[in-house]
């Protein structure tokens, strides 16, 4: 057992370290936006760009960016379902609120990852590393409300999801997944997580065009397979089923505009 949580810490570490490298404020700038063109899996057409700009973003943390080398994060499969390029600056250790003013401009900030793009879709996921790296998951309540509000007007994440419909852009805010009543460092999150997407949830009903994809009650008990072997991201085919809903999601909405 020790030697498996030892694992998943020394996991996460090394996705946090090697997305950048912030030491004394240096960040190179060559990884500040990652893009995800769809590149296809081994059983997956090609997929042409096509003309213009991606018209999906897809912004957030580990979990987004998560199995990008072999483009199977949760954005490359989102880009193949729906036959078109998505964008993924998603950035591992990425968090909501983030005081480093040249890491965070570079994407350690995922409210900063969004630079005013008019775009159709944006894909947002984050506040994990908040709750979890931010503060123990334990007295977080502050911090929480820095994020979002109890009924989901104010905070960081309202103020970026309203600067996105200002541009025009639908939200989608991509929930976490759950661990399968198995052991994992993120556990005790669980109740403050729950409390924290109940939040996401007030926002999505008082905003006009922004969704809430609720990945809480995906995983069956037990079963380990929509998760990587940290017991914290997602498998390949917990990203594959992820993408899928949120094509589902978004090729519904597009089909009644």
């Amino acid at each position: 057992m020790l030697h498996a949580r030892m694992k998943s810490i020394l996991t996460f570490l090394f996705l946090t370290m090697s997305a950048v490298i912030v030491s004394g404020e240096i960040a190179s700038a060559n990884g500040s936006e990652i893009t995800s063109r769809a590149a296809p899996a081994n059983d997956a057409p090609q997929i042409d760009s096509g003309e213009g700009e991606p018209r999906i973003l897809a912004l957030g943390d580990s979990m987004m960016a998560w199995h990008l080398v072999s483009r199977n994060s949760i954005a490359d499969v989102l880009g193949r379902v729906l036959g078109e390029p998505v964008e993924n600056r998603a950035m591992g250790g990425a968090r909501i609120l983030y005081g480093l003013p040249i890491s965070g401009a570079i994407g350690m900030n995922i409210t900063k990852q969004y630079r005013g793009e008019a775009v159709d879709w944006v894909v947002i996921n984050g506040g994990g590393n908040d709750l979890w790296l931010g503060c123990g998951c334990g007295a977080c309540e502050r911090k929480m409300n820095r994020m979002i509000s109890a009924g989901g007007t104010a905070g960081a994440i309202p103020a970026l999801t309203h600067e996105i419909r200002q541009k025009g852009a639908r939200v989608v805010y991509l929930g976490y997944l759950r661990s399968p009543g198995v052991d994992s460092m993120i556990d005790s999150c669980r109740e403050l997580g729950d409390a924290f997407e109940a939040r996401v949830a007030n926002m999505v009903r008082a905003m006009d065009g922004v969704y809430f994809l609720d990945l809480s009650r995906l995983v069956p008990e037990g079963d380990r397979s929509f998760h990587g072997a940290d017991m914290i991201h997602p498998s390949k085919k917990g990203s594959r089923v992820i993408g899928q809903k949120l094509a589902d999601l978004i090729r519904q909405v597009d089909e009644t505009r």
